[in-house]
């Protein structure tokens, strides 16, 4: 994501009455200083909360050094720059098994992120990084893989991508089972972690080897109204980007759905 766009981005989210937006660095971090700093008055102004996505290229379980140092560095820089936009959060997917034991896959996740964490303490960075709940049985990030990482580490949350959850496990598609994911989430990482949420949401193609491809909301089977009757009956705070093709028009689909459920529970 390159300056200019991202402030065009934020100034139409402001624009079509949205909160948030998720910068996407995903082809790699291609914003300096200024630009970064540039950003952060542009959301400032407009009102609008950031979170940043790292680059995709980022597997903490390679089997080569360097492509570990490599993803370790792709983590680092979304941090700083996207501390110097403003973001609370910064996303990232974490690793692929590669055949190993999903614990062994853990050990390793774990000894990289915090390598991570230690050096962005020491800059004073107190940005949140949040690995995402991964939608192919291929990839490390299950919900509760997620969750441990988030007890071990300080500053680590969970982004919990519910679309990925419901393509991983063809399961996890109605109110009962958003809710348990909620409580789970509360049941490890306590209360305050509901009042501070990176949720992502979309419609979603799946198969047997998990995740194909992100859809719209209305093309898809993701019961979408259930979910934020969950989110409002926990009173859940925090960001709800939506990955849709149509991005803007799920959003606000999204948005207005939410606005319009009666409370219960």
């Amino acid at each position: 994501s390159r300056t200019a766009s991202t402030i065009d981005g934020i100034k139409r989210i402001a624009e079509l009455g949205l909160g948030c937006m998720e910068i996407e660095f995903v082809q790699g971090v291609r914003m300096g200083e200024a630009g970064a700093r540039l950003v952060a008055e542009t959301a400032t102004r407009e009102g609008v909360k950031l979170s940043a996505h790292a680059p995709y290229f980022i597997n903490l379980n390679a089997r080569e050094p360097e492509k570990i140092i490599a993803s370790q560095e792709r983590i680092l820089q979304t941090a700083r720059i996207g501390a110097i936009c403003g973001a609370q959060s910064i996303v990232f997917h974490a690793a692929y098994y590669l055949g190993d034991p999903p614990e062994k896959a853990h050990n390793a996740v774990r000894k990289s992120l915090g390598e991570i964490m230690n050096r962005l303490k020491r800059e004073n960075n107190r940005v949140w990084v949040r690995p995402e709940v991964m939608g192919k049985p291929s990839q490390f990030g299950a919900v509760e893989e997620v969750l441990n990482l988030c007890t071990e580490l300080e500053r680590v949350g969970i982004c919990m991508d519910f679309a990925h959850w419901h393509a991983r496990t063809g399961e996890f598609n109605s109110y009962s089972e958003f809710a348990s994911v909620l409580q789970q989430i509360k049941q490890r990482l306590g209360g305050g972690a509901l009042e501070d949420m990176h949720i992502h949401v979309s419609g979603i193609a799946y198969g047997k080897k998990g995740e194909i491809k992100h859809l719209n909301l209305k093309e898809s089977n993701l019961q979408y109204v259930e979910l934020l009757k969950a989110l409002k009956d926990y009173e859940v705070k925090g960001i709800v980007i939506c990955e849709s093709p149509n991005l803007e028009e799920d959003a606000l689909l999204l948005q207005e759905t939410y606005h319009n459920l009666p409370k219960t529970g």
